[in-house]
């Protein structure tokens, strides 16, 4: 019970977050507070974060990063932006998640691979900032990837600008997030 009501005030900070940053996007003040962080460090918080729900839910959560990867980012915004792709994720893992740093094209690569069923063919075919599939019925608002969306494309450099990425398959079979920051 108590790892149930952890995820559920979990679920609900990251509501109360998106919340603020939609107040900001719309006032076109998301304000970025750019540092070097160390990516293992983010990484681990989140899987620290939720070790008491993974845990109670029998899932195996991996870690794969980069040696000593450094990068420069929006902590804030990042980590809970990963925190709440990580808490839908082990929602619908059936055993495993994997947890993925590495650097591509000169971009930080935040993956997170899960065993479930995948994403449904509508929201890969619908793989942008909309949020067309607004579903309350179905528990679905489409906040969490909205949110996503804009958290990578304000993290901009040298003529690049982040995104994210949903697919199939991956380490594990099922869903696979992608998060490019430049």
């Amino acid at each position: 019970e108590l790892a149930r009501i952890h995820y559920e005030a979990s679920r609900l900070n990251s509501n109360l977050m998106q919340l603020l940053s939609l107040y900001r996007v719309e006032r076109d003040q998301l304000p970025l507070h750019l540092d070097e962080y160390f990516v293992e460090d983010l990484v681990e918080e989140v899987v620290i974060k939720n070790e008491m729900y993974s845990e109670q839910k029998q899932i195996q959560v991996a870690i794969e990063t980069e040696p000593h990867l450094c990068w420069f980012f929006d902590n804030d915004l990042v980590s809970n932006l990963l925190n709440d792709m990580f808490v839908n994720a082990l929602r619908y893992s059936s055993g495993k998640l994997l947890l993925k740093a590495s650097t591509n094209e000169q971009q930080l690569c935040l993956e997170l691979h899960d065993d479930g069923d995948g994403f449904p063919d509508y929201m890969l075919e619908n793989n942008d900032n909309s949020m067309t599939n607004f579903n309350l019925t179905a528990g679905r608002t489409g906040l969490g990837l909205f949110f996503a969306h804009l958290i990578a494309k304000a993290h901009q450099n040298q003529g690049k600008t982040g995104r994210i990425e949903l697919s199939n398959g991956g380490r594990y079979g099922g869903g696979v997030f992608k998060l490019y920051l430049p």
